[in-house]
């Protein structure tokens, strides 16, 4: 089995940062593209950045040049650094990566989510 484990998630002020991370673990052979993903009640999950296993990223207008995206190959984890947070940037955090385990099954999985308030 393969499990993703966010962390890092917590309330902060309008213009502080956070760092994420995502640890996958289990049976797993190879991790191609990561990424992050935010949701609010009662709205669709939404794209946040993404990462490719040789380190391409990919981000929306809405936080580029405000977050990074990261991993680390060696630990399969994979890491958001948030900087000049806003009030629209509270919701909960998932990560996702798509994941060939040790019996060659490939599937994308989700973490069970971090949240992330930002409020004074």
């Amino acid at each position: 089995q393969v499990q993703l484990v966010e962390s890092g998630g917590g309330l902060v002020q309008p213009g502080g940062s956070l760092r994420l991370s995502c640890a996958a673990s289990g049976s797993i052979r190879s991790i191609y593209g990561m990424g992050w993903y935010r949701q609010t009640p009662g709205k669709q999950r939404e794209f946040v950045a993404f990462i490719t296993s040789g380190g391409t990223t990919n981000y929306p207008d809405s936080v580029k040049g405000r977050f990074t995206i990261s991993r680390d190959n060696a630990k399969n984890t994979m890491y958001l650094q948030m900087n000049g947070l806003k009030p629209e940037d509270t919701a909960v955090y998932y990560c996702n990566a798509d994941v060939v385990d040790s019996g060659n099954e490939r599937a994308r999985h989700w973490g069970q989510g971090t949240q992330v308030t930002v409020s004074s």
